[in-house]
């Protein structure tokens, strides 16, 4: 992808005569009408003057202030020696470690999991010990009564032997859940990643734009002084200077409105990566490449989220299977032993399977059918998500397309822009054949239109960023 080769601007001279206007220009009708003589010997203590620097001479260079192709600025931290794509994969992990709503979606997908393994354990052989402690009395006819102390102690096995594979269909419901669990929480981790790619991205563009309306503010800067010094002279230019102070003013505001969407940035930024924020990388060079369609829709079944939706939609069916085969014959094994000691002192066993067959239940059949209807509701809840993901892709597309080709074509027109207001401020200058609004105009449309390559550009990646989150997840790109 093209990126941003901002032109350099030449430094804006305003050369002032005695009279306290713009110098004319040596090919004017006055010089023109000029002895040769006379010119030549005008023309020689040119140099000491230029040396000199006499002080109604106004210079507004911008080379030192004009970002490089890597998006920087003098005044800034040097950043060419930081590597965006590490920066990125610092933060989000800085994310991942620091997010206590990741740290809950964690133990949750361990609780689902254990879930799991309590409803497996189910099929094994369970064994219970008993035991009491009592004085027992026994009537019996004509005898009298007998009684005493009486100790007993009991061990009760059972298993299930056959149920219709209900047990088995209720482990399968758990073990889909606890997958649901576990891609719930990789479905955080990736939002989580995407939101702090977002917002380093939009850090950037607010230091950038930051930059643009900065060179704008001096550039206005320079133009009032020099306007001033004219309608010193020229009381008649006043309208002009007030002109010249509005937009600077303008320019000024418009460098708070940056500042304070960086500061809420940086602020949205540190609450997901800590305080100690570092300083921010060029990310222009990544993320341009936008990704073929026909293959970020096939990506979407693979999604985190529309995995869980699948998983979901597996254990409302295993749940519909498991509540169809409660009420069918169960078959256990059981078997129970007994000691007993003091009054009656003994033993007694027991042996064999029990069998438990519903005959009529009212319930049976609207239980079945709610449960089944809940499993095809979640099957068309994924279907639904596939086809809204697939249309939404495409529009982001579109979206991340026209983006680029929009930074692309604003840089064509920023070279026409820059001749303009070059030729318009010299025609201002030197002929008087432009008025100052025309010299507002220009200006304002070159640094709008660089304020708007940058938003382009950045557009352009954080719709890309969106496309992978849609998928295989935005760190696949930056890895």
């Amino acid at each position: 992808m093209h990126r941003l080769v901002l032109p350099l601007l030449a430094g804006l001279t305003l050369v002032l005569g005695p009279s306290g206007m713009v110098g004319a220009a040596p090919n004017s009708k006055a010089a023109g009408k000029a002895p040769a003589k006379t010119s030549k010997a005008a023309t020689a203590p040119a140099a000491p003057a230029a040396a000199e620097k006499p002080a109604n001479q106004s210079q507004c260079g911008e080379e030192d202030a004009l970002p490089s192709s890597s998006g920087r600025d003098t005044r800034m931290v040097d950043t060419q020696f930081i590597d965006p794509r590490s920066q990125l994969q610092e933060l989000v992990d800085l994310t991942l470690k620091r997010s206590q709503a990741l740290g809950a979606a964690t133990m949750l997908a361990q609780a689902a999991r254990l879930d799991w393994e309590e409803a497996r354990a189910a099929r094994m052989p369970q064994v219970n010990l008993s035991g009491s402690l009592a004085h027992v009395g026994v009537k019996a006819g004509d005898l009298p009564v007998s009684h005493g102390n009486q100790g007993r102690a009991s061990l009760t096995v059972s298993a299930p032997l056959y149920d219709f594979g209900r047990n088995s269909m209720l482990a399968n419901w758990r073990n889909q859940l606890a997958e649901s669990a576990r891609l719930g929480l990789v479905n955080a981790e990736q939002q989580l990643a995407l939101q702090t790619v977002s917002l380093a991205m939009d850090r950037s563009r607010y230091q950038l734009q930051g930059q643009v309306y900065a060179q704008y503010v001096r550039k206005m800067v320079c133009l009032v002084e020099a306007l001033d010094t004219i309608v010193k002279a020229d009381r008649g230019r006043a309208s002009e200077l007030v002109q010249a102070v509005k937009n600077r003013q303008q320019a000024e505001l418009a460098v708070q409105q940056t500042q304070s969407a960086l500061t809420q940035t940086e602020a949205r930024l540190r609450r997901l990566v800590g305080d100690n924020l570092p300083p921010s990388a060029s990310y222009s060079a990544l993320l341009t490449q936008v990704p073929d369609l026909e293959e970020m829709q096939r990506d979407v079944v693979s999604a985190p989220d529309v995995a869980q939706l699948d998983a979901q939609a597996k254990a409302q069916s295993s749940y519909a299977d498991s509540v169809a085969a409660s009420f069918k014959p169960q078959i256990n094994v059981t078997g129970t032993g007994a000691a007993i000691a003091g009054f009656g002192k003994g033993a007694e066993w027991s042996a064999g399977l029990s069998v438990s067959m519903p005959i009529y239940n009212a319930t049976a059949e609207p239980a079945i059918n709610s449960a089944r209807k809940r499993a095809e509701a979640a099957r068309l809840q994924r279907e639904d998500a596939i086809e809204a993901r697939r249309y939404r892709l495409i529009d982001i597309h579109e979206s991340a397309v026209s983006s680029f080709d929009r930074a692309r074509r604003i840089v064509d027109i920023l070279r026409n822009s820059d001749r303009l207001r070059v030729s318009t401020l010299q025609q201002w200058q030197q002929l008087g054949r432009r008025s100052l609004f025309d010299v507002m105009g220009s200006e304002s449309d070159y640094f709008s239109l660089r304020v708007a390559h940058v938003n382009a550009l950045f557009d352009g990646q954080q719709a890309v960023a969106m496309m992978w989150s849609m998928g295989r997840g935005v760190m696949t790109p930056l890895r």
